[in-house]
């Protein structure tokens, strides 16, 4: 076989591979397509970032930044990220950010994301709640609550508007989160709802979030 030029398939996954790898710091806003999301390219915090800000109207789950040309099944997603209550946001406001993968053309995802004014609360319930798997549309947290209470939630040490290194690791039905660096994860997730599949990847916010994003690394397996 000749190994001298490779196949298109090949140049394709290197392409990809190329423009996923630079930082989402040093990629503008046009690489991003909006949906129930306003975005804008800014600095935060002495760094420069992606702000994305959830439409006041929108649904839980339905505000994301889809990263173009990006195709992902299995592998690493790694980003600084900071969340908050934006403003006019309702008491129930949490700051949600986070990523979505393996975004079908149906809408169907898997997300995993943090609830940054939790991390700190003076309630250990909501302390509880600081992480979050779900699954749009058919596995939302309420949903995971009531089938299987504590499994697809944990504790980690947030705060709101702060960076926050943020990394999952995803292989099959398999999803880890790590948090901060750590070596250790502090959510696991072993039955990941939807059929492993190629899909893109979205920067989430929820409901009533200011989020920056910045840093963004995709590593596919």
């Amino acid at each position: 076989m000749n190994t001298l030029f490779p196949s298109a398939m090949a140049v394709t996954r290197v392409c990809i591979f190329a423009l996923i790898a630079v930082p989402l710091a040093a990629q503008s806003a046009d690489r991003l397509s909006a949906k129930n999301v306003a975005i804008a390219q800014t600095n935060y915090k002495g760094r420069s970032a992606i702000q994305v800000i959830a439409a006041p109207a929108a649904a839980n789950a339905t505000s994301y930044a889809v990263i173009k040309d990006v195709s992902f099944r299995d592998g690493t997603i790694e980003v600084d990220l900071a969340g908050q209550p934006a403003a006019g946001a309702g008491g129930g406001a949490r700051g949600f950010i986070g990523v979505a993968f393996r975004l079908q053309g149906d809408g169907k995802y898997e997300y995993i994301y943090l609830r940054p004014t939790n991390g700190r609360a003076d309630d250990q319930v909501r302390r509880n709640h600081s992480t979050q798997y779900s699954s749009h549309p058919d596995f939302s947290f309420a949903q995971s609550r009531k089938e299987a209470p504590e499994k697809y939630e944990s504790y980690v040490d947030l705060q709101p508007a702060v960076w926050t290194k943020y990394k999952i690791e995803v292989d099959g039905r398999k999803a880890r989160l790590y948090v901060h660096g750590a070596d250790q994860p502090c959510l696991i997730v072993n039955d990941l709802k939807l059929e492993p599949r190629e899909g893109a990847v979205a920067l989430w916010v929820g409901p009533g979030t200011e989020g920056y994003f910045s840093n963004l690394k995709i590593a596919p397996k």
